[in-house]
């Protein structure tokens, strides 16, 4: 019998799924692979999402979960040579992409119709070893611990793809929607970092504390604030520049383009159930008011790179909670009760 490694595995996919964790067969890297001993996971909701089967368009062939993962090259697949045993390397979403069809050559890779996907398409991170494509796995800068790139890989990408997208400028207002969640308190940190000003928009004393320490100057509970639309028309005076909705909420899509100013602009992240359709949106506020409506998936090879050099560079430090292993099952339904402030992250040899 060849290697093993330690792994979790969903049982019972749906509403009442299950973690396992249990001995696999330890992967080898085919022709131009990485084999990555990982040392950590991070947990997004998307996880959630995909083990509750809430998403129809995105079917799992695989038994293990995870896409946010860090570790250190261990083998090289035949034809690999830009990569070296030692490496830090970062597994993010998307796994592989062809380079080769229209939106890969025009920077948009992360919709590449081909795209392998971790935990979908491809064993997710939520193991000890993981094979992934050697061009496009990401280099984790020396100065950047596992425990915070590994979150940066998906959550940390998404929000910092996501603002980029805003067209957001120093000294302008952001709202972000689930500010005090994993993907959000990566946009108010980002956000920061570029300048904007930001009104976090959450609820609770946990969110509002770790918002806070976060650099955001405005926080509204939407628990304890009348009309937080409002309070915010009034902070800004007249709107937002632009909202990124990080909440899968669909009362957070429902009131979104309400904190906008002429001109301003909606991101599009958090993705609710399949068939949550929104309503709310009147027409007139587009026209009148030309309103921008973007969406968001994931970001680009070159945008996580940037985004890891924020962190790098002391500019951004993900906020997270530390679990072993052996806890992960517990880890994943603290995160689905909402529990889990900032990211949640899976030391794997613990």
């Amino acid at each position: 019998m060849g290697e093993t490694m330690r792994a979790a595995v969903i049982r019972n996919p749906g509403p009442n799924f299950s973690l396992e964790i249990i001995d696999k067969p330890k992967p080898q890297p085919r022709d131009g692979q990485l084999l990555i001993r990982l040392s950590v996971t991070g947990l997004c909701h998307s996880d959630l999402s995909m083990m509750l089967r809430e998403w129809s368009g995105f079917k799992s062939r695989m038994e293990t979960p995870g896409h946010e993962g860090a570790g250190v090259v261990e083998a090289l697949g035949k034809g690999v040579t830009t990569w070296q045993i030692g490496d830090k390397a970062g597994v993010k979403g998307i796994s592989w992409v062809c380079h080769e069809c229209e939106n890969c050559m025009k920077g948009r890779e992360q919709h590449c119709p081909r795209a392998e996907f971790s935990g979908l398409t491809m064993e997710g991170t939520y193991q000890q070893y993981i094979v992934v494509a050697a061009n496009y796995a990401t280099r984790i800068p020396n100065k950047v611990d596992f425990h915070y790139a590994a979150p940066i890989m998906c959550s940390g990408l998404t929000s910092y793809s996501a603002l980029r997208k805003s067209g957001v400028r120093a000294g302008e207002w952001v709202v972000v929607l689930g500010a005090g969640g994993g993907l959000g308190h990566f946009a108010v940190m980002i956000s920061k970092a570029m300048g904007a000003r930001v009104i976090a928009i959450d609820q609770g004393k946990a969110k509002k504390e770790l918002c806070s320490s976060l650099g955001a100057p405005e926080f509204l509970d939407i628990s304890l604030e009348p009309d937080p639309v409002q309070r915010t028309l009034e902070i800004t005076n007249g709107g937002a520049h632009a909202v990124i909705v990080t909440s899968a909420h669909p009362s957070s899509y429902a009131t979104a383009m309400d904190y906008l100013r002429t001109g301003g602009t909606m991101v599009c992240v958090g993705l609710p159930a399949t068939g949550s359709a929104i309503a709310g949106a009147d027409p007139h506020d587009f026209v009148t008011k030309g309103i921008t409506v973007r969406g968001t998936f994931v970001g680009t090879l070159s945008e996580a790179a940037e985004v890891l050099d924020l962190c790098a560079q002391g500019l951004i430090t993900p906020v997270v909670t530390r679990f072993p292993f052996a806890q992960l099952p517990d880890a994943v339904r603290l995160l689905k009760e909402g529990k889990i402030v900032g990211r949640a992250v899976v030391d794997l040899w613990s």
